[in-house]
């Protein structure tokens, strides 16, 4: 029987050497408010701070009584309340979508979407960059997948004139969770539609950061509403609760309910996720500066650590060598500062980075301290390489 899991051993003891094995680090519960001494949060994707907002927080537990603690059954069945309805179509009006359907999770959102889309008849030709839902949705899809190079229209362009399939699925990240850098979407849409192929944007980080009080990328381009144009979305990132949703088309929705296995076959969203998101929602709505401060914020980071201008809340510190980076990510959270470490496969060999997300609500005070703390981390071997990838 062990020697059925020595391998396992071993290539935990690889990785390990290579600077590539994972811990869980748990958080523990700060005991008053978070800005009063907890450490400051750079690595978590609660880009608006909102999620101890006291509304989210009050539209989750008001959920919570009212529907009980799990949904009880998959959305076919019993997942599906009035509540889960109202919420999509408060994200669809938002981001400018005819229709919305909700998921258990972003990752389900993506692989449901994708597969029910694609099948042998269909070519999809995937963003090389795209986030690893879509990866997966790829490899399950049935589908002959071309994987065009970061951001390179002209590729997609040779992909869709020379495919033999009948359909064609163009899959993009809108903005780009490692490096935060943002698609063309405007020249993907045209390329897609002189080719008759369908658009599928990913606006995980997008949504709550781009565009006119946060409503995405795809709005900010102009193509909020193209029927050609689907958009797929998480709640657990800009607002602050779980799940994901697919934004689209009226008769792209009515395809997901009959074909998306992850909808089908998956329990419903909790509800107290989806009072947290409806709530996130009509704050974001009432307060649509949240968006322009979380990238005043990331202008701020990029600024203390000398990087590029941001396009996005995610500011990459790129050091190189996995165990650099994990090593000053370390380092920092020793100091009460919590950043991302990004290391392969998250990140292509040679990329490993301290990723940093900004949160609208950090302050003077915050910010103060994050520039001390990078100064003293990175004053050592990291900045060496950090100057090097410069």
């Amino acid at each position: 029987m062990t020697a059925a899991l020595d391998r396992f051993v071993a290539a935990t003891a690889m990785r390990t050497a290579a600077g590539l094995h994972r811990e869980l680090a748990p958080r523990t519960a700060p005991l008053g408010p978070i800005d009063l001494g907890g450490p400051i949060d750079l690595a978590s994707n609660d880009y608006l701070g909102l999620t101890r907002h006291p509304e989210v927080l009050a539209g989750a537990v008001d959920a919570l009584h009212r529907w009980g603690a799990g949904s009880t059954g998959s959305r076919l069945v019993t997942g599906t309340t009035a509540d889960h309805i109202r919420l999509e179509s408060e994200l669809a009006e938002f981001v400018g979508a005819e229709t919305g359907l909700v998921f258990a999770s972003g990752y389900a959102a993506n692989l449901g979407a994708v597969t029910a889309l694609a099948g042998p008849d269909t070519l999809i030709v995937s963003d090389a960059g795209c986030h690893a839902s879509l990866v997966d949705a790829c490899r399950l899809s049935r589908s002959r997948v071309v994987v065009a190079p970061h951001a390179d229209v002209d590729a997609v362009r040779t992909a869709l004139e020379t495919r033999t399939e009948r359909y064609a699925l163009v899959l993009t990240d809108s903005v780009f969770s490692a490096d935060g850098d943002l698609a063309p979407l405007r020249a993907l849409h045209r390329v897609c539609r002189e080719h008759g192929a369908l658009l599928l944007v990913d606006e995980a980080h997008g949504i709550g950061v781009r565009g006119t009080g946060g409503r995405g990328l795809v709005h900010e381009a102009g193509l909020a509403g193209e029927p050609d144009v689907v958009v797929t979305a998480t709640l657990s990132k800009s607002l602050a609760a779980q799940g994901g949703a697919v934004l689209a088309d009226g008769r792209i929705r009515a395809h997901l309910i009959d074909c998306a296995r992850t909808f089908i076959f998956d329990t419903g969203l909790a509800p107290a996720a989806v009072g947290a998101a409806r709530a996130a929602l009509a704050v974001l709505r009432r307060e649509p500066g949240l968006a322009v401060a979380v990238l005043d914020r990331a202008r701020d980071l990029a600024r203390i650590t000398g990087v590029g201008e941001p396009e996005s809340a995610v500011v990459s510190v790129i050091l190189g060598d996995p165990q650099v980076a994990y090593d000053a990510a370390r380092a920092c959270r020793e100091r009460g500062l919590h950043v991302g470490c990004f290391r392969p496969p998250s990140v292509p060999a040679g990329t490993s980075r301290l990723r940093l997300t900004a949160r609208a609500n950090l302050t003077a005070q915050d910010l103060a301290t994050i520039d001390t703390v990078l100064g003293d981390v990175l004053a050592g071997p990291a900045r060496e390489v950090l100057v090097a990838h410069a």
